[in-house]
C-alpha cells in the first residue's frame, strides 16, 4: 500500500466506523461490575480529573504554533482528519516512550521526548491519530479512572489486591481487559489518520524496539511475518500464550505489539479501512437546533 501524502478528510465521521467489537464486549463487560459507579461518582467528587490535568501542565510543555509547531500542525491536521476539536497536546521528559491521552473535561494528549525520538514525521500521525482515537471514543473517562484506581479503592475502603477482595479484583481484570480491547480501537483511529497501513506497522516496529543506533535496520515486512507467527501459532504455541496470559499479562493495560500488528493487518483486509477512506461509514447527526 502506497502512502498518502494528500490525506482524506471524514467529514461527520462517527466513532463507531472504527471502534473494535471486542472493544464494545470488553466495555459492556465492565460496566456490570457493581464497584464502577461508586469509583466513578468518587473520580469526580474528588475532582481527580483536575487534578490529574494540572500536575500534566505543570510537568510538560504545551505545544501550538510557537512551540513543537511541527508536533502542532501534524495534530491539527490529524483532528480535520478525524472530524474533530483540537484538544491540547504536550510534551514531556521521560527515557520510556510512550504517549497518553487525559482530561475528561478538557482533553489532552501527552507525548514523552523519547517517543519523539522514535518516530518519524509521518509516524507521528499514526501515533497522534491513535490518541485522539481514545478521545474520539469516549476513552478518557474509564482510562483516567483506571489510571488512578487503586487510590480510588482505597478512598471507598477496598484493598486493590486483597485475596479476600473479589469484587476488587474482578474490576481490576475488567479495566485491563478492556483497555487492551480499547488499544484496538485506537490503533485503527491511527491508521485513518496516517491512511497508509505501511506507517502504521513502522510506527508499531520502531515502538516495539525503541529508540536504537541500528533502526535503519529494522524491516517491516520480517516484523509481519514474526506477527503473523505469533498469531497463527500451534497448540502447544496456544496453550503457552493462554498460561502466560494468566501468570504475567493478564492486567497489562496494552496488547503485545506484535498482536496489534497483526489486528491492524486484518482490519485493513477486511475492506472496512479502504470503504472509510472512500467515504462509506456512520455519520455523527446534525444536532437540531
Amino acid at each position: 500500500m502506497e502512502e498518502r501524502m494528500d490525506r482524506v478528510r471524514l467529514p461527520g465521521l462517527d466513532p463507531k466506523a472504527f471502534i473494535a467489537d471486542t472493544d464494545r464486549v470488553a466495555l459492556e463487560a465492565l460496566k456490570r461490575v457493581p464497584l464502577l459507579p461508586l469509583l466513578v461518582q468518587k473520580f469526580y467528587e474528588v475532582g481527580l480529573d483536575r487534578w490529574l490535568y494540572c500536575y500534566n501542565m505543570g510537568m510538560s510543555v504545551r505545544c501550538g504554533p510557537r512551540q513543537y509547531k511541527t508536533l502542532y500542525n501534524i495534530l491539527t491536521e490529524s483532528c480535520e482528519i478525524l472530524d474533530m476539536p483540537v484538544p491540547e497536546l504536550y510534551v514531556s521528559s521521560n527515557p520510556f516512550p510512550n504517549a497518553f491521552a487525559g482530561g475528561v473535561e478538557r482533553p489532552y494528549i501527552t507525548i514523552r521526548n523519547s517517543m519523539i525520538d522514535c518516530l518519524s514525521d509521518e509516524q507521528m500521525y499514526h501515533l497522534i491519530g491513535h490518541e485522539l482515537g481514545h478521545i474520539k471514543a469516549n476513552h478518557i473517562l474509564y482510562k483516567s479512572v483506571a489510571h488512578v484506581l487503586a487510590p480510588l479503592l482505597e478512598m471507598i475502603g477496598r484493598r486493590t489486591f486483597g485475596l479476600g477482595d473479589v469484587a476488587s479484583i474482578a474490576l481490576v481484570m475488567a479495566f485491563s481487559e478492556w483497555s487492551r480491547q480499547a488499544e484496538i480501537t485506537a490503533d485503527r483511529a491511527g491508521l485513518l489518520v496516517a491512511q497508509s497501513l505501511n506507517i502504521s506497522l513502522d510506527a508499531n516496529l520502531s515502538l516495539c524496539a525503541g529508540p536504537n543506533r541500528l533502526a535503519h535496520e529494522q524491516s517491516r515486512e520480517a516484523f509481519l511475518e514474526q506477527a503473523r507467527t505469533y498469531q497463527d501459532s500451534g497448540p502447544i504455541e496456544s496453550l503457552g500464550k493462554v498460561l502466560l496470559f494468566l501468570l504475567l499479562t493478564s492486567t497489562y493495560t496494552h496488547p503485545m505489539p506484535v498482536h496489534r500488528s497483526q489486528e491492524l493487518e486484518r482490519w485493513v483486509l477486511s475492506g472496512k479501512f479502504e470503504k472509510i477512506l472512500s467515504g462509506d461509514y456512520p455519520k455523527v447527526k446534525e444536532a437540531v437546533a
